[in-house]
């Protein structure tokens, strides 16, 4: 439920109408969901309140290709096929993109490699 007192569905589907993509339903009910709000998601995302609030009401002026890709893979459970790690979710590709290159993990060098010429890569995950 918003400070409007209207729930965070019934607010994405007024902002965006019937052109609302998936994701967004699902961030609305997820919102929505008993024990949850905006500012929780926001914390779980590692993403401001103000973005899930704008993002909602399709007033967001940045990229909303991260959090979408983190909707998709821990609220819809979309996955990846990752040349590394196999099977991921989408917010673990995005995660990884993040995390700092280290020479001393094997598993960072192969990303390191592997990543800038993968169809899931994003253009800056920061």
């Amino acid at each position: 439920m918003t400070n409007t007192g209207i729930t965070n569905l019934a607010l994405a589907m007024q902002c965006w109408g019937q052109t609302a993509p998936e994701w967004v339903t699902a961030l609305a009910i997820a919102c929505d969901a008993p024990g949850s709000s905006q500012a929780a998601i926001a914390r779980r995302f590692g993403v401001s309140g103000a973005m899930i609030n704008q993002a909602l009401r399709n007033t967001y002026n940045g990229r909303l290709d991260k959090l979408e890709a983190r909707v998709r893979g821990e609220l819809m459970n979309e996955r990846v096929i990752c040349p590394v790690l196999g099977e991921i979710n989408k917010r673990r590709c995005i995660d990884e993109q993040s995390r700092p290159y280290a020479a001393t993990n094997a598993v960072r060098v192969e990303l390191r490699r592997a990543c800038p010429r993968c169809v899931h890569r994003m253009r800056n995950p920061e």
